[in-house]
């Protein structure tokens, strides 16, 4: 009985609206994360956009966008950079240090006679590469 009365326009429909929910959820978590990224708000005003879109959505949204919008790709590509270069320093740091660290490391083998003097040439010019 169900689906004799639900048909396909009533279908494309729902499925329109699930789309515009799937979108504003979204556009929620792009602002909210925007907002508290953002280094040049104070606490205060942070709180009073969060507030702001939560009570007016639509408005806050739209007035989020037109005041604050074009610097919204800037602060995510910072972010995006310091994100990576703290990445980059972890790995350094759990790869065994700075390249001078290594070479110190690969001089102590080289005096116990794990390695040969070309295989310290060769991985010293790798790290100073």
């Amino acid at each position: 009985m169900l689906a004799s009365t639900f048909g396909t326009g009533q279908l494309l429909w729902s499925m329109l609206w699930f789309f515009m929910f799937v979108i504003w959820i979204w556009v929620l978590v792009a602002l909210f994360s925007d907002i508290f990224r953002s280094d040049d708000l104070s606490g205060g005003m942070k709180a009073f956009w969060v507030i702001f879109i939560v009570i007016l959505p639509w408005l806050g949204v739209l007035i989020y966008l037109i005041a604050r919008g074009s610097g919204m790709q800037k602060r995510a590509f910072d972010s995006a950079q310091a994100k990576a270069a703290d990445f980059a320093q972890y790995v350094q740091q759990t790869a065994g240090g700075s390249p001078a660290d290594q070479i110190a490391k690969l001089a102590d083998l080289k005096t116990q006679g794990v390695i040969t003097d070309a295989e310290f040439q060769t991985q010293k010019a790798k790290l100073l590469a």
